[in-house]
């Protein structure tokens, strides 16, 4: 089941899960040091999607506003759930969740270079040259209001 909320609503064993699947993803398998909690967390939308309670998160990203647009991050899916369309539901889901709260603002993120076609097939572009963010090559991608 598919779920939206802020920090305020999540319970103490959503935000355990949300937060195991983005260290297990971002800080042990990607073999990242990094400080994976930030204040980003406190202001943004958490979307995520989980079986039901009693199962851990399988997929995961936060959105949040930026300055002047909105952006979005730590998106993930769970190894065991990867090729299964997961992925592609939580893309929908943040598009979503940004013309619900944010209508017709530009969406900027910071791709890691791996996943920069991934975000290609929903209307993003690459702007400016790669970059290194929390040790790994990142791009800046665009997508403008719609």
């Amino acid at each position: 089941m598919w779920q939206k909320k802020t920090m305020n609503n999540l319970t103490a064993d959503e935000f355990y899960q949300t937060l195991k699947l983005r260290i297990d993803t971002f800080v042990v398998e990607q073999n990242r040091i990094y400080h994976e909690l930030d204040e980003n967390d406190l202001k943004a939308i958490h979307v995520f999607y989980q079986e039901s309670e009693k199962h851990p998160v399988l997929s995961y990203a936060r959105v949040f506003e930026n300055g002047n647009h909105i952006t979005f991050g730590r998106v993930v899916t769970a190894s065991v759930a990867r090729g299964t369309g997961l992925g592609n539901q939580l893309m929908t889901q943040i598009l979503a969740v940004c013309q619900e709260n944010w209508p017709d603002q530009m969406i900027e993120i910071e791709s890691q270079k791996q996943v920069v076609g991934f975000y290609e097939k929903f209307g993003f572009t690459a702007i400016g040259q790669p970059f290194i963010f929390e040790g790994t090559p990142h791009v800046t991608m665009r997508r403008s209001a719609k």
